[in-house]
């Protein structure tokens, strides 16, 4: 009996070593396995660590963005313009008649300057859309805020603000010179409806667009209407109010282009209206260009404004 008693323990020990040897044998290969895995990876590729890993992931997503910006990105469209306006004026490609050689325009530009008309007719342009503009903007604010933090501003002040945006403003022109007399009150009211239609719509749309979890938020934690508006309204409404107000500086210079033409004696579109009446390209020219470098100026220093006061948000633009 006791011999028969040993040869069975014997022989389970001896099954148990076997089996822990087997599963430590098979454990050590799916390690070496794992290891090679990770190690080796794709055939040709360089090994891969734990490391490296978030940095790749980082890499993929750089991908997808537009990338670092150019420095002065918004000048090359422009000179590209610019340079294809000079080579065609000197192949001979274009009427000079129509369409005068960029040195021609600078020539006139230069020359009108001289002899002061050119100042006297900037400023002129500057301080009619620089009053309109102002009123316009302050006049878009309060309203869009009247109607998007009440309802009963929304009821009074929204649908005539799009029945305004419906009516084609420049149609306006008749009826105000009628109500405001000829003189430069009506160009300013112009400008000023043209200024606000845009920064109202914007700002509105991003006042109704706030989440209303932020709203559920402030409730619970009992702030007050001024720090409501405040802490939340504003910083949210603020992407769709700088939108308006690019809008709205556009909308400024393009008005003003048609408004100087009637009964002005001086600003930049009269002096481009006298030009057509004489058959001055190059004079026109000289206008048009002022008025697309007032343009760029004027939107490059709202982006920049814009990206200091929305420098907490992170998108594809920065």
């Amino acid at each position: 009996m006791t011999t028969s008693t040993d040869t069975s323990t014997g022989t389970e020990t001896g099954k148990d070593a076997g089996t822990s040897e087997d599963a430590r044998t098979n454990e050590d290969a799916g390690t070496s396995g794992a290891a090679g895995t990770a190690s080796i990876g794709a055939p040709g590729a360089a090994p891969v660590t734990a490391a490296d890993a978030p940095r790749a992931r980082r890499r993929r997503r750089r991908g997808l963005a537009p990338g670092r910006p150019w420095p002065a990105s918004r000048l090359a469209g422009p000179l590209l313009l610019i340079a294809l306006w000079a080579a065609a004026s000197a192949a001979g490609r274009l009427d000079t008649g129509a369409i005068p050689a960029p040195w021609t325009v600078v020539e006139t530009g230069v020359h009108l300057w001289t002899d002061g008309t050119l100042t006297t007719d900037v400023l002129t342009s500057l301080e009619r859309a620089g009053y309109g503009f102002a009123i316009g903007l302050v006049a878009g604010v309060a309203l869009a805020l009247l109607s998007g933090l009440t309802r009963t501003g929304e009821a009074l002040i929204d649908g005539t603000v799009q029945l305004n945006r419906a009516i084609p403003t420049l149609g306006l022109i008749p009826l105000f010179i009628l109500w405001l007399g000829i003189g430069e009150t009506f160009k300013t009211a112009i400008i000023a409806i043209v200024v606000y239609i845009p920064i109202y719509l914007n700002t509105h749309a991003a006042l109704s667009g706030i989440d209303h979890r932020f709203v559920e938020l402030a409730e619970v934690q009992g702030l007050s209407k001024v720090r409501f508006i405040r802490q939340i309204v504003i910083p949210g409404a603020l992407p769709g109010f700088f939108v308006g107000l690019r809008l709205g500086v556009t909308g400024s210079w393009l008005g003003l282009v048609v408004l100087e033409q009637i009964n002005a004696t001086s600003g930049l579109g009269y002096m481009m209206f006298q030009a057509q009446n004489y058959g001055q390209s190059d004079v026109i020219l000289v206008g048009l260009l002022i008025y697309g470098v007032f343009g760029l100026i004027s939107d490059s220093a709202v982006r920049l404004i814009e990206r200091r006061v929305l420098s907490w948000r992170r998108t594809l633009s920065n």
